[in-house]
């Protein structure tokens, strides 16, 4: 498959048939994973694959609870989310039917290497996932050219002890995402919805208009 082609169509797969992912083609998949920048080449990230149907239902069941305390702020307005009704009842497939996944993959870092160079800004940390969500993109993408559905979730740190706990990860180790993976029960989207080029790149100084970005909508 083309790159571009891939980047285009990378969706969220939150329904996915039963038929399982070989265990060739999962470490396949990581190995391309694992091909991803870091910072300094520190190579933070590690994986577990869980295949194993009770820790599968354990997962669900460490979610669920917070997918729908998720779904009652959206309800009452204490999170503005602007997401339409059809959305979120994607979004609340993919939690009740979560244990029916045939792979999660839970994406791990040593985070004690890790340095929050902004973390005196006064706003939400972001420099150390430069090191982390790269690998996650090689992933979702790889299993994209095979023709896998993914869906990144970070919603299970919220219950990073009980992961530990769950899947023998060591404390000093941090649950940063999990990917889900399998075979998407509908078809890929011809090509995502994305905001115009010229809303979002600019040249010299914000806001000021990049040359040649309106040639792409």
């Amino acid at each position: 498959m083309d790159l571009l082609e891939a980047m285009q169509t990378l969706n969220a797969c939150r329904h996915y048939r039963k038929e399982d992912v070989s265990e060739a083609l999962v470490a396949k998949l990581l190995n391309h994973a694992r091909w991803a920048a870091s910072g300094s080449n520190n190579q933070p990230v590690s994986f577990v694959v869980v295949r194993d149907a009770t820790k599968r239902r354990a997962i669900h069941d460490l979610y669920q609870p917070i997918w729908d305390t998720v779904m009652q702020k959206y309800a009452s307005g204490d999170i503005k989310s602007g997401f339409d009704a059809r959305f979120l009842a994607n979004v609340d497939h993919f939690a009740k039917h979560l244990a029916e996944v045939p792979v999660m993959i839970v994406v791990c870092a040593r985070w004690k290497e890790m340095t929050a160079l902004d973390a005196g800004l006064g706003r939400t940390v972001l420099t150390p996932g430069s090191s982390i969500y790269p690998a996650v993109q090689n992933l979702m993408l790889a299993a994209r050219n095979e023709g896998l559905g993914t869906v990144l979730t970070t919603l299970l740190v919220l219950a990073e002890k009980e992961m530990q706990k769950l899947l023998g990860i060591p404390e000093d180790i941090a649950t940063a995402a999990m990917v889900t993976l399998g075979w998407p029960e509908k078809p890929f989207p011809k090509k995502l919805k994305r905001r115009p080029l010229a809303d979002i790149a600019f040249q010299d100084s914000y806001g000021q208009p990049l040359p040649g970005a309106t040639d792409y909508a």
